[in-house]
């Protein structure tokens, strides 16, 4: 265990040195010096990430070690970029950014601390949907809601903008997962087969259709393509990580793109987006308002880069527009080059791929669908960003998680892979051993104190009972009496049937089989033939105990030695024909 702390530490050591390193070789080739207010800053930062790795070590020993390391690395490139971007432009977003994230760690130490299961999400699933629908439409409240770039996602506070969507994207996670995991069965029921695939039932189809309602009204409202493709992509992979049909994938596809191509139809912002996607370098799409001006400069910032880049601090990122924001990926291809671009798509992959393997080991169904869509959702914007940097998709207004300058996207990122932390250390908890004596002693006591539990009840009711009797003197000491003769008798009738054999009692209305001696033996098949009148309330077996057949035979041999037989007991007379006589149950 200590080795394997020791090399858990070395990768975050390891991620704080390339930060560290990348932060002074920009400072010494563009300023010269290492200005003091950095060094305070990243003082900071590394104190805070020590400290809430060391908290995942106490509430979470079991959770993944890959992803902090990662994510942390990943923080540092994108910082490192904004302030070489700040030292062209007179800016101060670098050192803005490493207060939105000074502030991201100690939410982030908050959360490791107080959600110990993440269970309790589940608790607060309607909650959840109501907060996320009301983060996704703040921006339309006038007077609150901001516009920037064609895109009212925005909301101000004071002179700070903050972007909700970003925390809405949280919240409409645990909702999906809670409503998925109560409906999967209903959701997994198929209806009729068109050309090899299992559509669903038209019943099934409501909350899909819901959600892609609420996705094109973002899109159509807000005139954010990206938002409404990220939230209505975690709906479908949640939806099918729920049942297993890959037909809601096919519907899922199909709907999208239909209410993407009416909408490029009805308004100018998308089919704007569309023309600058398939003809960028048309003269005509490169100089309008909103057209691909910004998209082609950020691609020739990447061409420049080359194979290894220009290097941090000699390149020329800042002549992209947004290049700290929604272009920092071009900004990294230029100064790093596409070594740097595959580092990083490696770090997200490296994250991606403990999430989905956290999804695969947990056993719990909600952790599984919230893991799921948690890290299908950062893979959507990692690739809708990167997508639309490179001529992929369309470009959308979404921005590199944990890299590009924001204080919302990269609080709303780091509380995201807090989540996947929790989750990850419930899918590597190790299980108890059945064998092992801790969990026999475990076991042991547990149904002890059930037992006692029980025991305890029983003698509650029974005091309970004693009480709600009715006592009339004599008459209650009399039926106390005959209850304890009853006790008695039913005690000694219990021993005999005991020491008796079994008797196998037919249903009447089956025939009643021929008395065999030979097969049966000589007290085969005796049954109640006593007179019905004189019979039972219910039916009881005359058979002659163990002890009684003792006696008889001695009684008979004792008979015989006197008769001068020799001592052999005389052969027991045959049973007397036996008629039938119903009793209760319907046997004879």
């Amino acid at each position: 265990m200590i080795v394997t702390r020791l090399r858990q530490m070395s990768l975050m050591l390891f991620a704080m040195a390339v930060s560290f390193i990348g932060f002074f070789q920009m400072f010494e080739r563009t300023v010269g010096s290492f200005p003091s207010e950095y060094m305070m800053l990243l003082s900071v930062v590394a104190v805070l990430f020590i400290i809430l790795w060391s908290l995942l070590l106490k509430f979470q020993p079991y959770a993944s070690q890959s992803i902090l390391p990662c994510v942390l690395l990943l923080t540092g490139i994108g910082i490192t970029l904004i302030s070489r971007i700040d030292q062209q432009k007179g800016t101060h977003v670098g050192t803005r950014q490493l207060i939105w994230l000074c502030l991201a760690l100690v939410l982030c130490c908050i959360l490791v601390i107080c959600l110990r299961d993440y269970r309790v999400l589940r608790r607060f699933s309607y909650v959840s949907m109501v907060a996320g629908i009301v983060l996704l439409l703040s921006p339309m409240i006038p007077g609150l809601g901001k516009t920037i770039g064609g895109a009212r996602i925005w909301i101000g506070i004071g002179s700070y903008s903050l972007q909700p969507g970003e925390f809405a994207k949280l919240f409409i996670a645990f909702f999906f997962a809670a409503y998925l995991f109560d409906h999967r069965d209903q959701l997994a029921v198929g209806g009729k087969k068109v050309l090899g695939l299992q559509l669903p039932r038209i019943k099934d189809l409501g909350p899909i259709m819901v959600v892609w309602a609420m996705s094109m009204g973002v899109l159509v409202i807000q005139r954010d393509l990206g938002t409404s493709l990220m939230f209505f992509a975690m709906f479908v992979c949640m939806l099918y990580v729920a049942t297993g049909r890959k037909s809601w994938i096919v519907i899922g596809i199909l709907a999208f793109a239909a209410g993407a191509v009416i909408a490029s139809r009805m308004f100018a912002h998308v089919d704007n987006r569309i023309d600058a996607w398939l003809h960028p370098f048309d003269a005509k799409v490169y100089n309008r308002q909103g057209g691909s001006e910004q998209l082609v400069t950020g691609l020739f910032g990447l061409a420049s880069g080359g194979l290894m880049g220009t290097g941090l601090g000699q390149g020329h990122p800042s002549l992209t527009p947004l290049a700290n924001s929604d272009f920092i990926y071009s900004s990294v291809g230029e100064e790093l080059g596409l070594t740097g671009l595959l580092a990083v798509l490696a770090l997200y992959l490296v994250i991606i791929a403990s999430g989905l393997i956290t999804a695969m080991k947990i056993k719990d169904g909600f952790g599984k669908l919230l893991a799921s869509g948690l890290v299908f959702t950062m893979a959507v914007q990692v690739f809708t960003v990167v997508g639309g940097i490179t001529l992929v998709i369309p470009l959308t207004g979404l921005t590199m998680p944990f890299m590009a300058a924001g204080g919302s996207s990269l609080i709303a990122n780091y509380i995201l892979i807090t989540l996947l932390l929790i989750i990850s250390n419930a899918a590597n908890k190790p299980e108890p051993e059945l064998t092992s004596d801790t969990f026999q002693y475990e076991a042991l006591a547990v149904l002890r104190d059930h037992e006692l539990k029980e025991r305890a009840k029983s003698a509650a009711q029974a005091a309970k009972d004693d009480e709600n009797q009715p006592r009339h003197g004599a008459h209650a000491s009399h039926a106390s009496h005959a209850t304890h003769a009853d006790d008695a008798e039913d005690a000694v009738q219990a021993t005999q049937i005991e020491d008796a054999p079994t008797i196998m009692v037919d249903d009447a209305s089956q025939p009643e089989g021929l008395y065999d001696a030979e097969e049966q033996g000589d007290w085969a098949d005796w049954r109640d033939f006593a007179d019905d009148d004189d019979s039972p309330a219910t039916a009881t077996s005359h058979w002659p105990t163990h002890g009684a057949q003792t006696e008889q035979v001695e009684d008979a041999q004792n008979q015989a030695a006197q008769d001068g037989n020799g001592g052999t007991p005389p052969t027991p007379p045959a049973p007397p024909q036996s008629t039938p006589r119903t009793v209760k149950g319907g046997a004879r």
